[in-house]
């Protein structure tokens, strides 16, 4: 029996379901019972009929599934895989800014701990953060930890957007910028990316949001500004499209330490459990409950 059919007999036995990140690589995403974006994620984590979520993606997505599921076993296949935007903000940083701005309403990234998200008013996602905010009566926003998407979000709303910290980013998409992005074919742009590439783009899009765009365009050839594994997603559902990484080198190292045989492992030993505290997870699960009612 080989690992694929060792897993499948597993989850079998197991009554679980694989839930996989667009940024998996090829043979996770294929052995996946759900891929998508974190919105689509979050969504479906709400969703499933089954006792054990194995999460194929970066601790805050695992957090957020144990989060909204407290009666489900919640695993992630690697200890080490970790979102290092995240790392950006602290409930420290956050309560700091609350004092300075203490009118405004805290949005935060769901890239983000489950202890930042117990602080935030509502959590938001690449692909809806604009509508979030739009949703809110507040005037002033505190938006973390990813400056470029706050860019993304400030021009496209009439409220004053503050990126709490200044400087929080994505490593692997502050790396895509208008030098090394070549320009061949539809540019589809991740709102992560710094603000000179977005300015360049034919569309800004979540994961989610560039699947949808390419069912309904009828280019040949997109460039995928975005970790390079998103383009392994695509070719399986367009494959008669043509896809091309943005830049070849844009992996999210975080999103690498899982694989076939980790997952295996994770199905087989049941590890490694996420585990969020009560009090913590209660208050961070009405902030992204609340996301899901804008959406």
């Amino acid at each position: 029996m080989n690992l694929k059919e060792e897993i499948m007999k597993l989850k079998k036995e197991r009554n679980a379901i694989i839930m996989a990140h667009n940024y998996q690589i090829g043979e996770v995403q294929r052995i996946a019972d759900f891929v998508g974006d974190s919105l689509e994620l979050a969504r479906k984590a709400t969703q499933v009929d089954a006792d054990v979520i194995v999460f194929a993606g970066v601790d805050f997505m695992a957090e957020t599934a144990a989060i909204l599921n407290p009666d489900k076993l919640i695993l992630i296949p690697s200890k080490i895989a970790s979102c290092e935007m995240a790392r950006f903000l602290t409930p420290e940083l956050i309560k700091e800014y609350k004092k300075k701005y203490p009118d405004a309403t805290v949005v935060l990234y769901v890239n983000s701990t489950a202890d930042c998200k117990a602080l935030a008013d509502i959590t938001c996602t690449s692909a809806n953060a604009v509508k979030v905010v739009n949703s809110l009566d507040a005037d002033t926003i505190l938006f973390g930890p990813d400056s470029n998407l706050a860019h993304y979000v400030a021009e496209r709303t009439n409220k004053k957007i503050i990126p709490v910290p200044p400087n929080g980013h994505c490593y692997v998409h502050t790396n895509l910028n208008v030098e090394n992005v070549p320009y061949d074919g539809v540019l589809m742009v991740h709102p992560e990316c710094p603000a000179e590439l977005q300015a360049k783009a034919d569309v800004i899009a979540s994961t989610g949001g560039m699947v949808k765009y390419v069912a309904k365009s009828n280019a040949k050839k997109f460039i995928v500004a975005t970790e390079r594994d998103m383009v392994e997603r695509l070719k399986m559902e367009y494959p008669d499209r043509e896809f091309v990484p943005a830049w070849p080198y844009a992996i999210c190292l975080g999103m690498k330490q899982i694989n076939l045989q980790k997952i295996y492992e994770s199905l087989k030993d049941l590890k490694y459990e996420v585990r969020v505290p009560e009090n913590i997870a209660n208050k961070a699960r009405k902030a992204i409950e609340r996301m899901l009612e804008v959406s």
